[in-house]
């Protein structure tokens, strides 16, 4: 037996998407890089997983020897402007610890229950990425264990490509990687394949590449320290065109902020929307009362702003900034600032703030937001079980350049209405990632919907875009068409190249990211 190994319960047979006909050999609960290598050695396909918490499918065994990182728990060590963890360690436990040294890891995902192994293996993003960027620009070191039990210390900036491929010492000798010649799109997040550019960090290669290329078994991420106080502030609209100028507006100045390091400019770091359907999904689970916040009547958008303040401010100034904001004096602050801007826009006498110190009512703020893809979920989930079990999960993770978001938002409703589907659209408006939801009534939406995602694909990289941004390609039949749609057969066999020269048995996880065969 590998270690802490046992037959796997039902519960480790599907991941958050219910990808269905979940099936084991068996699972194996690692505690460290050797016992690692002793599961590679011993099984003949194995699967890593972390949280589960996978929306495509990639944590749904097809008959491998399920790898579970739950014991992969240390925090290794927190020194200046870095941590570093195991695998199994949630971002919520990485954020606590960090908060405990007045530091922070920005671009954590939405869902903290996700492992520090998952987000780093899909490229993982979340609200902040307007400002900080993904995943991929805060890992600062890994160690991976290959496919025959190679473990490979990897530090950004020690190794790049050379000639069009990447060289790797293994066990079994020196490995030639050639990596792929097809163009990424020029966007905030991507989790599309494997990772591709000329002189290619050899770090950044595993990043993203979904447990097929090796397993993660310690990361160093950079950090933030201080960390910055929070203001979340609830902006009701009265419509798209409203929502979208006040975002391009707080966009503007954020920007400019960062450009010209202005102490008292405004810098909103991430920015949430929710369509008219998710605010009626809102008022029918009744979850806007439960965490008393309000929806006026004629709100048709809704905006959950993240602004960012420096460290020391306390709360005695944050009355003052906003004070001050509202007297006819010019703001010389950043909550003056953006109370002006939002002034402006004619949306401030329905705003709401959450300020630093205020810890509740932050957290009602943004548990409204989550409680949008929980009732859409939950939709679907009734569904499948009072109507046919065939209905699933079936959305979109797209990205465009900001600019090309109202766009977006108008093909994705021309697209649901003229299929007759219930839908309903949020997410990260600041980057140009939102996720169009199917709210399935029958298999046939579930079909439909299923069309419309592989044409929104088409009509997201006709915009500059990248059709899979934050959650990965896994095992979703439509996620790997997108991919493929995305980079053509020949994108899709360079892919296969670097998964042969790593992985020549086709041990780690089979069939995530494009077909076993």
């Amino acid at each position: 037996m590998t270690p802490d190994s046992r037959p796997p319960t039902e519960d480790w047979l599907v991941d958050a998407a219910n990808f269905p006909g979940g099936h084991a050999a068996g699972i194996a609960f690692p505690r460290s890089t050797a016992d690692v290598i002793d599961v590679l050695r011993s099984s003949s396909a194995v699967l890593p997983i972390g949280a589960q918490s996978s929306l495509t499918g990639g944590a749904t065994p097809m008959g491998e020897t399920i790898l579970a990182t739950t014991k992969m728990t240390r925090i290794i060590d927190i020194g200046p402007g870095l941590i570093t963890v195991e695998p199994g360690v949630t971002v919520a436990a990485i954020q606590e610890q960090l908060t405990e040294v007045g530091a922070w890891f920005p671009p954590a995902p939405t869902f903290t229950g996700a492992f520090a192994g998952g987000i780093v293996a899909t490229n993982a993003a979340g609200a902040a990425t307007f400002k900080y960027g993904s995943t991929r620009d805060w890992v600062e070191a890994l160690t991976v264990v290959l496919a025959d039990g190679t473990v490979l210390q990897l530090r950004r900036g020690a190794q790049q490509a050379e000639h069009g491929r990447l060289a790797i010492e293994t066990a079994s000798g020196r490995v030639s990687v050639p990596v792929p010649t097809y163009r990424m799109p020029d966007v905030a997040k991507r989790s599309a394949g494997y990772h591709a550019a000329p002189g290619m960090d050899l770090i950044d290669l595993f990043i993203g590449s979904e447990g097929t290329l090796g397993v993660i078994t310690e990361i160093s991420f950079r950090t933030v320290s201080p960390a910055p106080n929070i203001v979340l502030a609830w902006i009701p609209c009265a419509d798209e065109a409203q929502g979208l100028a006040l975002v391009t507006a707080l966009r503007d100045a954020s920007i400019a902020t960062r450009q010209t390091g202005a102490v008292d400019g405004l810098d909103a770091c991430a920015i949430e929307h929710m369509d008219r359907r998710s605010l009626e999904i809102l008022r029918e689970d009744g979850a806007n009362t439960r965490h008393n916040v309000s929806i006026p009547d004629g709100t048709t958008l809704a905006l959950l702003v993240q602004l960012e303040l420096n460290a020391g401010t306390d709360a005695a100034q944050t009355f003052e900034q906003i004070q001050a904001a509202l007297g006819t004096e010019p703001s010389k602050s950043p909550l003056g600032h953006f109370c002006r801007v939002l002034e402006r826009a004619g949306v401030l006498a329905d705003a709401e703030l959450a300020l630093p110190h205020d810890r509740r009512r932050a957290s009602d703020l943004l548990a409204v937001r989550e409680a949008v893809p929980a009732g859409v979920n939950q939709r679907i989930s009734t569904a499948k079980r009072t109507l046919d079990a065939r209905i699933e999960k079936t959305a979109g993770d797209m990205v465009v350049p900001f600019e090309r978001c109202g766009e977006m938002l108008a093909i994705y409703r021309q697209g649901f209405e003229s299929r007759g589907l219930d839908y309903a659209i949020w997410g990260h408006l600041s980057d140009g990632n939102v996720h169009p939801n199917v709210i399935a009534r029958s298999y046939d939406d579930v079909v439909k919907g299923k069309d419309a995602m592989v044409e929104f694909g088409r009509h997201v990289a006709r915009l500059g875009g990248c059709p899979l941004a934050e959650h990965g390609v896994g095992r979703n039949p439509v996620k790997q068409a997108l991919l493929r749609q995305l980079y053509g057969d020949a994108g899709v066999a360079e892919m296969r190249a670097v998964k042969q020269a790593l992985d020549p048995g086709n041990r780690l996880a089979p069939g995530v990211i494009f077909p076993a065969s």
